[in-house]
């Protein structure tokens, strides 16, 4: 086979007769929930949402200033406090803060903000510093710290067709799975059977490509989803939306008992530079059905107290409105926590200061990596010191 004709099929593996013997214990590691597994699900909010029209500052003056045509009228907020209340498209989380699985972060970033998407998200999925320019995701280096199964790619889902540089480790990585059906037949496909008569005796554990092991495991975790997976249906009513959908698979795979950690999601459309309103409205509508109805599911089920959810996008907007009825980028956003065993539920921290900016933007009163590390210590079990490379006070909210 042609070199050309090999990368062309890499994303696909042939069937089981491939499958190295010391590998093949692996494709069949269907088994019990391990004694106290937890659930991270984090949602990814891309294009940079507008965190002070997400969860809206009604009780101070210097919003409605700023945003004269497109600040959110106080009678339409759904008041969570007597300063603060959600986008009325959220009306669907109402329901899941008044029962205590929501949690709201105030002016989450980090120093020296990057307002480019590409830059300001890679700092995000590094965990690393403005100035630094890491190639691993965070939840990758998780991944490589050995943990109790992190020597399984399904450790780590993306509901996507493609992985996320969070999820990329230096040794190991996740898996990125659309649709656990077709991954299973794509895999079933005999692409590589001239490739491995030619070269599958030659490649041992020590010898054998990256390329090559990658495809391989891609087939065992493909079988490995799709014969656990089906075990169960999920349950819950969902809207029928892309995002929702996303939630409803996690759901089938948590429920099914698959043996992974981590999911991830993501949600794009939040880059509203002209007409706001109309536009991050859908979008926070999407997001706050497809989430409510997650949450609701894992509770009928008895999940939500062992899964955790946490919303983050790359940057907010500035606290001015522009001249095209929208925002530009800015810098500090909310960051929002679910789960059915949170210490402190409701607002966490004060309101952004909308008076004492930094170049017209808010300033960070919490970085991200926190958020970080308070999940690596008290949920994933492991030092956050290891994985963000320096030791990070964590927060209360588990």
């Amino acid at each position: 086979m042609k070199r050309r004709e090999f990368l062309k099929n890499t994303a696909l593996v042939s069937g089981a007769w491939m499958i190295p013997s010391f590998l093949k214990p692996f494709e069949a590691m269907a088994f019990d929930a391990l004694p106290g597994h937890k659930n991270l699900v984090i949602i990814q909010l891309s294009g940079g949402n507008d965190g002070l029209n997400t969860v809206v500052p009604y009780g101070m003056d210097a919003y409605y200033q700023k945003r004269k045509t497109i600040a959110i009228a106080p009678a339409a907020v759904i008041k969570l406090n007597e300063v603060q209340g959600l986008n009325p498209e959220m009306a669907a989380l109402r329901e899941i803060y008044d029962q205590g699985w929501m949690n709201v972060i105030n002016s989450v970033g980090y120093p020296n903000p990057d307002r480019s998407h590409f830059r300001s998200m890679d700092i995000w999925h590094t965990g690393s510093d403005a100035n630094q320019f890491l190639t691993t995701g965070w939840i990758g280096r998780y991944l490589d710290s050995n943990c109790q199964t992190c020597k399984f790619p399904y450790t780590a889902i993306e509901v996507d067709d493609t992985l996320s540089l969070a999820m990329k480790g230096l040794t190991k990585k996740g898996i990125a799975v659309s649709d656990y059906g077709q991954l299973y037949r794509n895999t079933r496909e005999p692409f590589f059977k001239d490739l491995v008569k030619e070269h599958g005796d030659n490649l041992t554990e020590d010898n054998m490509g990256y390329l090559y092991k990658t495809m391989i495991e891609t087939y065992s975790s493909a079988d490995y989803i799709q014969n656990t997976a089906k075990t169960y249906q999920a349950k819950g009513v969902y809207p029928q939306t892309g995002f929702a959908n996303q939630l409803k698979t996690v759901s089938q795979f948590i429920n099914a008992g698959l043996q992974t950690s981590i999911y991830y999601v993501s949600l794009g459309g939040f880059d509203t530079h002209s007409g706001q309103i109309a536009q991050q409205g859908r979008q926070l509508k999407t997001y706050a059905e497809g989430v409510a109805a997650f949450l609701k599911d894992l509770h009928q089920t008895g999940k939500l107290d062992e899964t955790l959810v946490l919303t983050f996008s790359e940057f907010g907007r500035r606290v001015e409105q522009n001249a095209s009825n929208g925002t530009d980028h800015g810098t500090a956003n909310n960051v929002f926590v679910y789960g059915g065993k949170l210490k402190k539920a409701g607002i966490y921290n004060d309101a952004p200061n909308l008076t004492d900016l930094e170049e017209n933007d808010l300033k960070f009163q919490v970085d991200f990596r926190q958020v970080y590390a308070t999940v690596l210590d008290k949920w994933l079990a492991v030092n956050n010191s290891d994985i963000l490379d320096k030791s990070f006070k964590g927060l209360d909210f588990i």
